[in-house]
């Protein structure tokens, strides 16, 4: 198939236009390099012996998503551009709703001017909110916290809309726990814009001396240590859900009426900030110090996933463990810095 993939020039992105340019797929990638840079280019086309078609823009810009679209003969679309800080969004909504809601359904007309119907969409388990129980099944009640979260929620919405009004559509709704990881190779992996908002790039960036120590934000939630528990899946685990979900739409059963399926992408279980710093410690001989600041807004105690549905339907399961997420980390930002 020709693939778009918005976003594909950064962290998650890149390794899912990886995934795809080594099924041979033909894959275009719309990015506006806000928090990613042109390097990942090179790096994709010597892992996979294939450039990816490449332009930069923004998913704003609907003429231009328009003329992406029908240039290089989309067939699908994997939606990841996007804002994605939890404690940013809570200081700047505006430009969260602009981004992730406004940028969506910039894409969703582009692709229907040009009839195409098939999405793959990043979500994210912030959509949740406060658990009411874990682990957290898809039916869970729909009430996230923080402007990252509702404008997630409001692309679901629109999403579900579009189906019920159109049923050519075909979407995919992906609720991402926590990815995190790199690929093996350690030529692509988690090296944002400025401060990391998101834990392990923080912990590489102490790793490897360009942070005095880890910030650690609450030891006081309802936890076994007092810090955070999350569901955290590796970055490879992930790209291959979602070639699962594209394999679901080229060739499930609905592959002829209105169909739209949410799935959770996680591994099943949560670990704590203490638990991923000790693991990191431990499976590359490294020091962590770390430092605990208040609570953010926004966050919460505990959150992991029921991933019974994505095993069942997709046929997919996560294989990487929390030992093969932490070595990956440091590998990239190692190989980062020779």
């Amino acid at each position: 198939m020709n693939i778009l993939v918005t976003g594909g020039m950064g962290y998650i992105g890149s390794h899912i236009a990886l995934s795809l340019l080594n099924e041979k797929h033909e894959v275009t990638i719309l990015d506006n390099l806000s928090n990613s840079n042109f390097e990942i280019l090179k790096n994709l086309e010597l892992l996979s012996n294939k450039k990816p078609n490449f332009i930069k823009g923004d998913i704003l810009n609907t003429e231009l998503v328009v003329k992406t679209l029908q240039n290089y003969k989309i067939n699908a679309v994997i939606h990841l551009a996007g804002l994605k800080a939890v404690g940013e969004s809570v200081s700047k909504p505006l430009i969260y709703y602009k981004n992730n809601v406004l940028g969506a359904a910039s894409l969703l007309e582009a692709m229907e001017i040009c009839e195409i119907d098939k999405l793959v969409f990043s979500s994210s388990a912030t959509v949740y909110g406060k658990p009411n129980s874990l682990p957290i099944k898809e039916d869970h009640p729909l009430n996230p916290n923080n402007p990252y979260g509702r404008s997630k929620l409001y692309v679901e919405k629109i999403l579900a809309d579009l189906v019920q009004s159109n049923n050519n559509w075909k979407i995919i709704n992906l609720r991402y726990f926590n990815p995190v990881g790199s690929h093996a190779s350690g030529l692509i992996g988690d090296n944002p814009n400025g401060i990391p908002n998101n834990l392990m790039p923080y912990i590489n960036q102490v790793a490897i001396g360009e942070r005095p120590f880890l910030k650690i934000f609450g030891n006081d939630y309802e936890t076994p240590d007092g810090t955070g528990i999350r569901d955290y899946i590796h970055v490879e685990d992930l790209s291959d859900a979602h070639l699962a979900a594209l394999h679901l739409l080229d060739f499930g059963r609905n592959t002829h009426t209105g169909e739209y399926n949410t799935f959770n992408i996680g591994t099943g279980s949560g670990f704590s900030v203490l638990e991923i710093v000790e693991t990191y410690e431990k499976i590359n001989k490294l020091k962590i110090p770390y430092k605990i600041f208040p609570r953010r807004d926004g966050d919460i105690a505990s959150s992991y996933a029921d991933s019974t549905k994505a095993n069942t339907i997709l046929n997919w399961k996560a294989s990487r463990t929390l030992k093969d997420m932490c070595q990956s980390a440091w590998n990239f930002q190692k190989i980062k810095h020779n």
